[in-house]
């Protein structure tokens, strides 16, 4: 099967299909660090005597992902990304298995962190779609891939507790090596090869990425902006499972993922987020992506014991997010492409700490001043990220 050509400037048709492939390859090696999440009950009944643990399968994962930004991230730039996709896929796919068929749970916290670590390849997948589209279409470019890395952030949770309720948690790693196997096969024949654009070696690559964050201020602005609304992103659902199992909704904590459903509908609008930043600048969009999520904890503060209110308020802070995350890797991906895998690990670094910041903010505001503190949080991020924006220009 031939790989398609790319010209300069190829058509919206001849983009569509790599673009839909680099989404889902987004979507799903994110997911796997995700799937771990509603399976801690299922662990402990695996390995009861270890049940004292068994929340450092979660947390080993992230650090792997952490470390994995670090390591494995930075060399899109010296390596064909089409390789370097095929090469974790098949590295992820054995961990996936050591997990499957874990005997103990040391086992499964080293499967964890393998996971993690190879699940960056994610990460590649917005470079390689910047490196594909040409300047007028790229903000449009990085909104596809975004919407499928978000949807796997979101549906992750809610499939494998799925899975898991009817099959068993082993089931849910077995599914990802399918998963993982068919995008190997797909990617090996309808993805271009990208083109390295550094020879460094791989210690001064290593070093790159915050080399890149002391020159460059457009890249330090959008790391602080990113950060602070995925901050605000991520306290709100470190929490609305606590939320929603209080009066007067008494609902489980199930109900959290079918809200995860509904957040995903909100990544539908992420390529015409990208569409926007092409036509208006990056800029303007960040500036509405802002306001949006302000917004949306202040309906989550007016109307947080309504179901109805929740789902409205959950929609724009999607919204919101995509539509700032979107713009915010158009802009950092113009300062320096032939560096794009550099920016973006600076950038997601930087990303996911404010999520961690995000998480543990919103668990110290609900234990201390209940719904109402965790909405002033959200609106407190919010405002950083306003801030911050608006003194860059």
């Amino acid at each position: 099967m031939s790989i398609p050509h790319f010209t300069a400037a190829p058509s919206d048709r001849s983009l569509r299909g790599p673009l839909l492939l680099l989404a889902s390859v987004a979507g799903a090696a994110i997911a796997n660090i995700y799937y771990n999440q509603p399976l801690l009950d299922s662990f402990s009944q695996s390995f009861p005597q270890s049940a004292p643990w068994i929340g450092a399968v979660p947390t080993v994962t992230q650090i792997g992902f952490a470390v994995g930004m670090l390591l494995l991230a930075p060399l899109g730039d010296r390596i064909d990304r089409r390789r370097l996709i095929l090469l974790q896929i098949a590295g992820i796919c054995v961990a996936l298995l050591v997990a499957a068929t874990a005997p103990t749970l040391p086992v499964l916290i080293g499967a964890s962190l393998a996971i993690g670590v190879l699940a960056t390849m994610a990460q590649q997948a917005g470079p390689f779609a910047a490196e594909l589209a040409p300047p007028a279409q790229r903000g449009h470019a990085i909104g596809t891939v975004y919407s499928g890395l978000l949807l796997g952030i979101l549906l992750a949770r809610t499939g494998a507790g799925f899975v898991a309720e009817y099959f068993g948690w082993r089931a849910v790693f077995a599914a990802s090596i399918v998963v993982m196997l068919v995008l190997a096969v797909v990617v090996a024949t309808r993805l271009p090869p990208s083109k390295p654009t550094s020879t460094q070696p791989y210690g001064e690559l290593l070093v790159s990425p915050w080399h890149l964050a002391v020159e460059l201020h457009g890249l330090r602005e959008a790391a602080l902006t990113g950060a602070s609304l995925f901050a605000a992103f991520s306290l709100f659902w470190s929490v609305l499972s606590l939320l929603l199992v209080s009066a007067p909704f008494h609902l489980g904590p199930q109900a959290a993922g079918l809200f995860g459903i509904v957040g995903a509908v909100g990544a539908y609008v992420a390529p015409w987020a990208g569409i926007l930043a092409d036509r208006r600048g990056p800029r303007a969009v960040i500036s509405l992506a802002i306001g949006l999520i302000a917004v949306a904890f202040v309906v989550f503060g007016f109307s947080g014991a309504s179901i109805s209110g929740l789902v409205i308020g959950v929609i724009v802070l999607d919204i919101g997010l995509q539509m700032a995350q979107v713009s915010n890797q158009s802009r950092i991906f113009a300062l320096k492409p032939e560096a794009r895998s550099c920016l973006n690990t600076v950038y997601m670094m930087c990303y996911f700490i404010g999520g961690a910041a995000g998480s543990a903010t919103g668990a110290v505001a609900w234990h201390a001043f209940g719904w109402t503190g965790v909405c002033i949080a959200g609106l407190l991020f919010s405002a950083l990220a306003g801030w911050n924006h608006m003194r860059g220009r």
